[in-house]
């Protein structure tokens, strides 16, 4: 709860501030679904809350520059557990995605970059609550690509849409070795696949 605190001051702090600056800036609200490649479920059946702040710094007439940090739940949902066993996972990061984007005209723009993840919780869940271990069974860190298109609704408000994917396996039995992993094309794992929805508000 203090690390989720210590995000929204930070991105509240963040938005107060920009106004007077050079570069542009405000807060997102949106949703998330995903899904974990790799645990026997497929589906962005898991949905979740994408909130936080943005900065924005345009470098050309054609591209800008939009550095975030958000707080986002990702993770998967069975729908059939009771059938089949395979269990729903829930994670949550406070998460950093830079990224570049080319402006085709004054209302659209497609971004890509990559973005890193810090893990605030992440767990197993059976039918009635989660599952408790000793040791998490995940990485502390997510790193990956995200790919989008942001749409200008108005002056103050942008509509995104973001697809995202992990660079590295998520669980800890899958931790990341070295390149030999990386080149390695038989290398199974976890990873996070996810499609977001967001309203970013310009308060500049």
């Amino acid at each position: 709860m203090l690390k989720k605190f210590t995000v929204l001051l930070f991105c509240g702090f963040l938005t107060y501030n920009i106004q007077g600056q050079n570069f542009d800036g405000g807060i997102i609200l949106g949703i998330s679904t995903s899904q974990v490649r790799g645990d026997d479920l497929a589906g962005f059946n898991k949905a979740g809350i994408l909130a936080g702040a943005f900065v924005n710094k345009k470098i050309s007439q054609l591209l800008s520059l939009q550095m975030e940090m958000t707080y986002i739940q990702k993770g998967s949902n069975n729908p059939k557990m009771n059938e089949n066993g395979i269990r729903d996972i829930s994670l949550s990061y406070i998460e950093i995605p830079v990224l570049l984007q080319y402006h085709q005209s004054d209302i659209l723009a497609i971004e890509a970059g990559v973005l890193v993840g810090y893990l605030i919780d992440g767990y197993y869940n059976d039918i009635i609550t989660r599952l408790e271990s000793e040791k998490s069974p995940f990485i502390k860190h997510d790193i990956g690509l995200a790919l989008g298109i942001d749409y200008k609704y108005s002056e103050k408000i942008n509509l995104n849409t973001r697809m995202s994917t992990s660079f590295l396996p998520i669980g800890t039995e899958d931790e990341f070795k070295g390149l030999v992993d990386l080149f390695n094309a038989n290398k199974k794992g976890k990873y996070n696949s996810v499609l977001s929805f967001t309203i970013h508000y310009n308060l500049s």
